[in-house]
């Protein structure tokens, strides 16, 4: 059975993938969800010197420490970027990747440099906050009845992630399967050229009728694509 380790996108934190979790965990696979520094139960280690690179770390340190091999890497939203730089660390402990409805950022791209909302980061550093508060559910197209659930996990994310650029060498391209996951009923220019690039390098890629947050809107579905990578 498989490993696998998920990373959740900003202002989230490992409990959005509980349901993925269990049905992955259904199929006798091992699953890791952490939660990166600084973001829901870790949010009392939030500061201004977040960034990304810390977050890279996070996931780097989840693989070496706990000795996992033959990992199944998802990365969702923001995730993207952290997974994309943290397979240049721990490229020979993975043997899968997943882009879940996030960019597929080239070297020295930062989350600001290729997010079309990025207007929303600016305005928050431009006020002096240190940390860019959650938008509510629903402008992530969750369901009806998970968006005061959703919401209510919801934290503040440290606006240094969304500055730093990410270091690429390839490493990304090397790793032996790779899929693209992209949820349609979320408009986004960035991740539309992600789905459009991956397709470009030949990776395997679905398209699945859901709002951004994949894991709570169409959790079965997404299970079963992960479950096939095994």
């Amino acid at each position: 059975m498989a490993t696998f380790v998920l990373v959740h996108g900003a202002w989230h934190g490992g409990w959005c993938w509980k349901r993925i979790a269990e049905l992955l965990a259904a199929k006798h696979h091992t699953v890791f969800a952490p939660t990166l520094t600084g973001l829901c139960e870790r949010s009392h280690l939030l500061n201004p010197d977040i960034d990304l690179d810390t977050h890279i770390l996070d996931i780097v340190n989840e693989i070496k420490w706990k000795e996992l091999r033959d990992v199944i890497l998802v990365g969702h939203s923001y995730g993207g970027m952290v997974v994309s730089g943290a397979v240049e660390k721990i490229e020979k402990s993975i043997a899968a990747l997943v882009m879940l409805d996030t960019f597929l950022p080239a070297n020295g791209q930062s989350y600001f440099d290729i997010d079309p909302y990025k207007e929303r980061i600016r305005a928050a550093a431009d006020k002096g906050l240190t940390a860019m508060p959650p938008l509510p559910a629903e402008m992530f197209g969750v369901n009806e009845k998970d968006r005061a659930w959703v919401s209510a996990q919801l934290t503040p994310h440290p606006i240094k992630c969304f500055m730093g650029p990410v270091v690429l060498t390839r490493a990304r391209d090397r790793i032996p399967k790779k899929v693209y996951i992209r949820a349609t009923e979320y408009p986004n220019a960035g991740f539309d050229a992600g789905l459009s690039e991956a397709r470009k390098k030949g990776w395997d890629t679905h398209e699945v009728p859901s709002g951004h947050d994949v894991m709570i809107d169409a959790p079965t579905q997404l299970a079963e694509i992960l479950d096939r990578l095994a």
